[in-house]
């Protein structure tokens, strides 16, 4: 069994003139939380659709689950929570959970048993029997994650999962995905909300016109951390001292230095030669580059909408 989930080599999409997906190339280890970041128009639902096997790649391959796109029986395996999803209103929870179990060929008792489990692991279990159709689209949203999950599936593609939701469902889902993480379970995250990609994903993969621009890994220890220093009366000649510890040191108008450390255990050497040199220190702190400053710096301004 490969070590991945997901394998994707030039996947390209063309729909007659148009380029949707030029260069698709990534790879998801099983369990993982995978994020897929780009602008709008940058080819995301495209490369998504791509990998499920809804529509057919114009050119390149990929595997899911160590077989080709499209295979039956490792379809049974992914569960899949679209980001425009229409659900059948007249039914209550139970029974749209109930439905999609029969659809996936589980046993009744299997059902009976998986059901109200899902339903308390996304906060609905007192709404079995409400009809979906007096739902808020927060509470459609849990109720969608809960149908992507019912087959216990190897691989989730989730997308846009926590755009309906208030503070409180944004956390529930990322406990959800903590333990499909510790489960084994792969995430295809695709996500706008960059501060809950940060929490919960181990890696990133940028695109932009439907070709990867780079992959990251998110908490790996950062190069090139920004710092930002206070010393008592800073002088030029400082400024110009700093530079035997990292690049940019530049002076602020408020008496603050800042300064870009090639590495994170530069600090203490910093703290030390600052008190040796006879400057008072009050304050010296990393600001980590954040995953919306890692877009910016990526993707760029060439985002369309």
């Amino acid at each position: 069994m490969s070590k991945f989930a997901i394998e994707a080599t030039g996947l390209r999409k063309q729909f007659g003139e148009k380029t949707a997906v030029a260069n698709l190339t990534l790879q998801v280890r099983r369990g993982e939380i995978f994020g897929f970041l780009g602008p709008n128009g940058a080819g995301k639902t495209t490369s998504v659709k791509m990998l499920l096997g809804l529509i057919t790649p114009t050119a390149g391959s990929a595997r899911l689950l160590d077989q080709p796109l499209g295979d039956r029986l490792t379809r049974a395996k992914i569960g899949f929570l679209p980001e425009h999803f229409r659900f059948y209103e007249w039914l209550k929870a139970a029974e749209f959970l109930d439905l999609h179990g029969r659809l996936h060929q589980m046993p009744k008792a299997v059902r009976q048993q998986t059901i109200p489990e899902l339903l308390e692991l996304v906060g609905l279990q007192d709404r079995a029997q409400t009809p979906l159709r007096v739902f808020s689209k927060g509470m459609l949203q849990r109720i969608g994650l809960a149908q992507a999950l019912l087959n216990d599936p190897e691989l989730v593609f989730l997308d846009e999962p926590t755009s309906g939701l208030d503070p409180l469902g944004r956390r529930l889902v990322r406990d959800v995905i903590n333990q499909l993480r510790q489960r084994g379970t792969a995430v295809f995250l695709n996500s706008h909300l960059l501060s809950e990609v940060e929490q919960t994903c181990d890696r990133v993969t940028f695109i932009r016109q439907g070709e990867v621009l780079e992959t990251v890994a998110l908490h790996e220890v950062q190069t090139a951390v920004p710092v930002t220093l206070r010393v008592g009366q800073p002088t030029p000649q400082l400024v110009t001292d700093l530079a035997q510890f990292g690049q940019e040191a530049t002076l602020l108008v408020n008496g603050r230095i800042h300064l870009t450390l090639p590495q994170e255990d530069v600090l203490p050497k910093l703290a030390d030669w600052l008190v040796q040199q006879g400057h008072t220190l009050y304050e010296l702190t990393p600001q980590p580059i954040t995953l919306e400053e890692r877009f910016l710096q990526i993707v760029g301004d060439q985002s369309e909408g």
